[in-house]
């Protein structure tokens, strides 16, 4: 009897605004060139968190939010410029200078969660990408309905109008549904809905982690199947 393959999944629940988040996606991808090369597919969705939910819809100053969390200023610019030279290895050209809104996260995974609706895990992880650039490189304000408009229309798709309640009650419950799972460092990894691992890993250890996981699977379904 044949074993019938079949991609498997693997879930990136992350914060638009974390830094790590986007060093996490970048060494995914590579992660997955390598599992690639070993015959494995491995599909990519991603699901919310947010590290603040209690952030005002309009957002906060970054500075002033920063200076209050890390202790001061200095604290905060010290941290930026870690995530700048992590980011540096993979490409990413962090500009924290040019943020200057701390927004609330949920209306970027809500257009995160219609991307998909509109076109599947592939479009979502590209609006995922759009949104990345445009708050770390960019400095644009990602809670803004004018701009994630914009980036959905980048992307090749109408985000917006037709966009009902439901859709933001689904996306608001399944980060509060993270939280109370036990996820609290994104960007956390799942693997078919099962804890890979969790923080940005280096990329040997994600492409190691998925291979173990995907070769035991086939190894376990070659065994039934005989």
């Amino acid at each position: 009897m044949g074993i019938e393959a079949h991609t498997r999944t693997i879930t990136v629940v992350s914060d638009t605004i974390c830094p790590w988040c986007f060093i996490g996606k970048r060494k995914l991808e590579a992660a997955l060139h390598i599992v690639a090369e070993r015959g494995h597919a491995i599909d990519v969705a991603w699901r919310p968190y947010q590290l603040n939910p209690d952030t005002p819809d309009k957002g906060m100053d970054r500075r002033e939010y920063r200076a209050a969390k890390f202790g001061s200023t200095a604290i905060s610019d010290e941290m930026d410029a870690h995530v700048q030279a992590a980011g540096a290895e993979f490409g990413i050209d962090f500009r924290f200078d040019r943020i200057t809104r701390t927004p609330n996260t949920l209306a970027s995974h809500v257009l995160i969660a219609d991307a998909r609706r509109a076109g599947g895990t592939r479009l979502q992880s590209q609006v995922v990408e759009l949104l990345f650039q445009a708050y770390f490189v960019e400095g644009w304000d990602i809670g803004r309905s004018e701009i994630l408009q914009e980036i959905a229309c980048a992307a090749g798709f109408v985000h917006g109008p037709s966009v009902g309640a439901d859709l933001w009650e689904l996306v608001e419950q399944e980060a509060i549904n993270a939280r109370r799972s036990g996820v609290s460092a994104v960007p956390t990894f799942l693997l078919d809905d099962h804890l890979l691992f969790a923080g940005a890993q280096p990329v040997q250890t994600i492409a190691l982690g998925l291979l173990r996981a995907t070769e035991n699977r086939d190894s376990s379904q070659m065994a039934a199947a005989q």
